[in-house]
């Protein structure tokens, strides 16, 4: 991180109410102030945030929508799309390859982060079956009984 000491400049009261000479003392001005600046991955140096909790810091709450139903999970928010499948493998019956994750109307990819993709506290993110997986499914239960004849013969 690196930390630049920059003047604040403000425009004074007299100068806004037409050269009447009210002495206002305003907070922060004509003093010092410390800016803080980060570097961003790509490179961009800029000027850092003030916020209580900065992004990408904490549990976040993700609310995961199926078909059918809802799931709240409570997640880092440096985690990767593979961990937040490992998560709803334990909510749901599906496994981490059979899951299909998508955030804004794409999907994920297992290594991607989601603070860095921008999912933030109380983001909606949808999950779908493979409909690969989900279709071998189907072949797997249909070739696994066999045939039967359709009339039974009855003897009496």
């Amino acid at each position: 991180m690196i930390k630049l000491r920059s003047k604040r400049f403000c425009r004074s009261i007299s100068k806004l109410t037409g050269g009447n000479n009210i002495k206002v003392a305003e907070k922060g001005c004509g003093g010092i102030s410390e800016i803080k600046w980060e570097l961003r991955p790509g490179g961009m140096l800029v000027q850092k945030r003030d916020s209580g909790e900065s992004e990408g810091e904490g549990m976040i709450t993700i609310r995961v929508s199926t078909v059918s139903k809802w799931h709240d999970i409570s997640i880092e928010a440096t985690s990767t799309f593979g961990e937040l499948k490992m998560i709803l493998s334990l909510v749901t019956s599906l496994g981490p390859s059979e899951q299909r994750v998508l955030f804004k109307g794409k999907e994920r990819e297992d290594d991607e982060y989601l603070h860095m993709v921008g999912v933030r506290d109380k983001d909606k993110v949808l999950l779908i079956e493979d409909p690969a997986t989900k279709e071998r499914k189907l072949y797997g239960l249909a070739g696994s009984q066999p045939i039967g004849t359709p009339c039974h013969t009855i003897s009496v």
